[in-house]
């Protein structure tokens, strides 16, 4: 196994050195600024309070947050595009949009301090991934209305790194630019980085010895499984960050370098709950259910009880007072369910990095053809020569035994699924209308 770079000392800002007293005090006070805030400027959650017959002054303590509504995209569609800004129009310094390829883009606004604080989150999730001063940090996310490039691109530049802005795309100049910059860091989707690996091996460079050390990993899930395979072939770091456009972007959160055992929330500016995704009922700390954010510092666009959909639980900090998220297992959204049996991309993913003659592409395709669905695992072989009906038996059978839904596999040639420059599509729905 190649070896991985030495982890550097632990750097800690004040807010990480609180006691966990001092970080509630601090989130009740923020907490209540939030609520008022939206609710004096915002006239979708005045709205939403005066229906749910509660009021800012009802709020006394974290706990009391349940009492509020709940805010999901819809909410934010259909009061596209400005309705969800708390300042004046004019107050916005920045705006940035989702891609709207499912319905209306979902717009979030900043004001200058929502991007100084944005920018002091996302050094601190750099630093926690083991990024320092003077380092040079390839950014290989997306720019644009999508927050992924620069909310990576101005998180290192606070934190005194030398930003590469080299965007998606174009994965032979990425090898070629890593090769030349000699980058330290490099910030992408997981999916991505694979397919960056992959064109270094057909350049003939090796992968293990580039300048890499560390490698910033968000925007889609993935597995263990994966960390383990990129920290392999790479032999950098793989450390999760984590963030969503409608709560901030990249930065809300990252793992620890030294513990990579679960991701610290910045809860001094984001306040997490566990919902369950049904009853909407919160659920204590290590219990499995949605995870649910409040803004506690934003200025130009506050969220009340954002639901994410993404599935994990809350677990007890390490190292910080922050709670740690616990790797997301995928989406509620994105969970496929197979003749009454819930799978997820994710789940398709661990079991297929267990079979060595399976590459990290894949694609889950749904598909109707009489009354039943069925789901079918499309994934390239590593190399030509595999016994490809004995990898298809393996997987097939790994992940009936292991999930219990029946699938059936189709090993193609490697590189003959596209690769994704971004974040990776690993469902394909062609059952019509109907779901």
């Amino acid at each position: 196994m190649n070896p991985l770079p030495e982890i550097p000392a632990p750097a800690h800002d004040d807010a990480e050195r609180m006691s966990v007293e001092e970080l509630r005090a601090l989130q009740t006070e923020r907490m209540a600024w939030t609520l008022n805030h939206a609710y004096t400027n915002v006239p979708h959650y005045k709205s939403a309070f005066d229906e749910a017959g509660v009021h800012p002054r009802d709020f006394k303590k974290p706990a009391d947050l349940k009492h509020f509504p709940f805010t999901a995209k819809k909410d934010l569609r259909d009061n596209y595009p400005f309705g969800m800004f708390a300042v004046p129009r004019e107050q916005v310094a920045r705006i940035h949009a989702s891609s709207g390829t499912t319905g209306k883009a979902t717009v979030v606004g900043y004001t200058k301090t929502d991007l100084e604080n944005w920018a002091s989150v996302g050094a601190r999730s750099l630093r926690a991934a083991g990024v320092r001063p003077g380092d040079r940090v390839h950014v290989a996310y997306g720019y644009g209305l999508f927050t992924g490039g620069l909310g990576v691109h101005y998180a290192a530049e606070a934190l005194g790194a030398t930003v590469i802005p080299i965007s998606g795309g174009q994965t032979a100049r990425q090898v070629r630019l890593i090769q030349d910059f000699e980058p330290d860091a490099i910030c992408v989707t997981p999916s991505y980085l694979l397919a960056i690996i992959d064109e270094m091996v057909k350049q003939g460079i090796d992968p293990a010895a580039t300048s890499l050390r560390v490698a910033v990993l968000g925007a889609e899930p993935w597995t263990d499984a994966m960390r383990a395979e990129i920290e392999e072939r790479l032999a950098v770091h793989a450390v999760d960050i984590y963030g969503l456009s409608e709560v901030m972007g990249p930065g809300v959160g990252n793992e620890d370098v030294a513990e990579k055992d679960g991701t610290y929330l910045w809860e001094d500016h984001f306040y997490p709950e566990i919902v369950d995704p049904g009853t909407g009922e919160v659920l204590p700390d290590g219990a499995q259910g949605e995870l649910v954010f409040t803004s506690l510092t934003k200025e130009a666009m506050p969220v009340i009880r954002y639901r994410t959909r993404d599935l994990t639980r809350l677990l007890p900090g390490l190292s910080r007072p922050m709670r740690r998220m616990e790797r997301i297992t995928g989406r509620s959204d994105d969970m496929m369910i197979v003749r009454g049996v819930n799978v997820f991309p994710s789940q398709i993913e661990e079991e297929l990095l267990t079979i060595a003659g399976l590459a990290p592409h894949f694609v889950c395709v749904l598909t109707r053809p009489g009354r039943l669905d069925e789901l079918c695992v499309r994934v390239e072989a590593r190399e030509a020569s595999v016994d490809r009906d004995a990898a298809a038996s393996r997987l097939a059978f790994g992940v009936k035994e292991r999930f219990g839904v029946t699938v059936t596999v189709d090993v193609l040639d490697p590189g003959a699924l596209e690769r994704s420059q971004g974040k990776a599509q690993r469902i394909l729905d062609m059952r019509g209308g109907e779901k």
